[in-house]
């Protein structure tokens, strides 16, 4: 830890440095667009599928599993498919790229997230990503412990809230609140430990759930009403209290607590590490994430470098249609680099696409597919890169951190940014050269935000986000170079009240009660995966919240079932 408290000191030390006076320069031609994913070809897709327009197969190809969807959960199935020794798939992604919501992209040659952008160290309930992470070599077992490799830990400080006219360290409003503010920040901590003691929260949320076992009734309770109905029910109505677990609440799920179920609102706490009030000794360990410049980009590049080399991953590529047969699976796709659509034929098919895309493809859909799209309520988010050629003007306070929110943040839906250049080794040169800030928007309570997306052109989007930042920042509009925009019309599926019941008797309809086992002779662990005779379905939007853990998990689960 001595090497976190240095790069802590670095920080504050250059930050000093750096509290440049006003520049009175004309704002420079702003530079731009949008990038990452192509809203244009998901719509396409969507249209065509509507009218039935798209060309009889040029192709036929075979493979033994088809992987439809090149997400988190669709690259975790192929890997599950090698550890099984299963080689011949091919996995179909839409996009040029795979990685889903945890795409990494570079803006003027910095590396920078596109999506998702950080992995909080996980507990054991998370086995298959901590072979995972282990796999990648960021962790080892040590004298009988695993320690994590602090290149990739998130660097202090991290993380600060712009409040009252300037930065303190953490995102709970603490400075100059009133003695009843830190009281309910108390009352809520014990809130969240008795919740945890009635019935378990994990991550993934399958591990709360076993062969046969239906839902806790505490889950049950909790899951019937939204989060700001129990907030109130239970006496919570401190304003700082209730603007930081609505930001909690956007952050995790894209809409706030007046949506979310209390469920969700309590799991964000206690399925990771609790909630502490400031003055409570917390467990720096379980607080700790993993983090890189180009977010979880730097993991999922890493799972679809094996697929590349390997020739299974097939990009520019929408899947139109998956029919069940009397003897396998047939998935037509349009390929967009030869402008035509290919047949492939395999005895089985992982749909690891968003329940709504896969409601759409899968020909005579089981009720539960469509009973799972007809519930589901999915956020848009928008995430803007922007460049900057040299140090920000910073308030006083706390030091420059990693992730930076503002309390109240007026625009709609903003969570605040990160600074791809916080996990540079020289940490002086990283705050002294040129960087770039990831601000992120989640659309999921803003009145036609996904229309929004899809019609507003990149410079309103643009300007809002500087405006926004120039109050911490007040020369951000001189120093920025470029603000490059990605959209996601449907980024997450949010956990509306019922969604969880609805979802765990899925789990317990469809079991994927075999125990395989893996090419290191391990065995596979139980996991509830939705199936059919020939589809396995894999995706985060079946455990009704996105998130890494429960993607990576499912994903996994699939691949096993389709390895037979």
């Amino acid at each position: 830890m001595q090497r976190r408290h240095f790069l802590a000191t670095a920080a504050a030390s250059t930050a000093a440095a750096v509290l440049l006076p006003g520049c009175d320069k004309a704002p420079r031609v702003l530079e731009g667009g949008f990038t990452g994913i192509d809203m244009a070809r998901g719509h396409q897709l969507r249209d065509r599928l509507k009218a039935g327009t798209w060309p009889a197969p040029a192709v036929v190809r075979r493979a033994q599993v088809i992987i439809a969807g090149g997400g988190v959960a669709g690259l975790a199935a192929a890997r599950s498919l090698r550890l099984a020794g299963v080689e011949d798939f091919a996995l179909l992604e839409l996009e040029d790229s795979a990685g889903g919501n945890s795409r990494g992209g570079a803006v003027q040659g910095i590396a920078c997230p596109l999506g998702a952008h950080y992995l909080p160290v996980p507990g054991d309930d998370a086995r298959e990503v901590q072979d995972l992470l282990e796999e990648l070599g960021l962790r080892q077992r040590v004298a009988g412990r695993w320690r994590y490799d602090e290149r990739h830990l998130c660097h202090s400080p991290q993380e600060r809230l712009f409040f009252e006219g300037e930065w303190q360290e953490g995102l709970l409003p603490a400075h100059g609140v009133p003695d009843t503010t830190l009281a309910q920040y108390r009352r809520f901590a014990q809130a969240v430990d008795d919740a945890a003691k009635a019935a378990r929260f994990t991550m993934p949320v399958l591990r709360s759930l076993g062969p046969g076992k239906p839902l806790a009734k505490p889950h049950q309770a909790l899951d019937a009403l939204t989060f700001a109905a129990w907030l109130a029910q239970e006496g919570f109505d401190d304003e700082h209290l209730l603007w930081y677990l609505n930001y909690c609440c956007r952050d995790d799920y894209g809409a706030g607590a007046a949506r979310v179920s209390a469920w969700a609102g309590i799991h964000y706490f206690a399925s990771r590490h609790g909630f502490h009030a400031p003055g409570e000794a917390a467990d720096e360990a379980r607080e700790s994430v993993l983090t890189w410049p180009e977010g979880n980009g730097w993991i999922t590049q890493r799972l679809a470098e094996p697929l590349r080399a390997g020739g299974q991953l097939r990009t520019a590529t929408s899947v139109l249609r998956i029919t069940e047969t009397r003897h396998g699976v047939e998935v037509d796709a349009f390929n967009h680099a030869t402008d035509s659509v290919e047949r492939w034929q395999a005895p089985r098919c992982i749909v690891a696409l968003p329940v709504f895309v896969a409601a759409r493809v899968v020909q005579s859909p089981p009720a539960f597919l469509t009973g799972a799209a007809q519930r589901l309520q999915s956020a848009p988010w928008l995430v803007a890169n922007i460049h900057i050629d040299s140090p920000l003007t910073d308030r006083p306070g706390a030091a420059p951190a990693w992730d930076n929110v503002l309390y109240a943040d007026p625009t709609a839906g903003g969570l605040g940014y990160v600074n791809a250049g916080h996990q540079r080794l020289d940490t002086r040169a990283a705050l002294a050269g040129p960087t770039v800030l990831t601000y992120y928007q989640a659309l999921g309570d803003v009145p036609d935000g996904r229309q929004q997306l899809a019609t507003q052109p990149w410079q309103p989007w643009a300007e809002a986000v500087l405006a926004t930042l120039a109050v911490p920042h007040p020369d951000l509009r001189q120093r920025a170079t470029r603000v490059d925009i990605t959209r996601y019309g449907h980024a997450m599926a949010i956990p509306t009240p019922g969604m969880l019941g609805f979802l765990s008797q899925i789990g317990l309809q469809r079991l994927s009660g075999k125990r395989k086992q893996l090419s290191n002779g391990e065995q596979a662990p139980w996991i509830p995966t939705p199936a059919t005779a020939r589809l396995s379905f894999a995706h985060s939007d079946w455990s009704g919240y996105s998130v890494l853990e429960e993607a990576f998990t499912r994903g996994h689960g699939a691949g096993l079932v389709a390895a037979g």
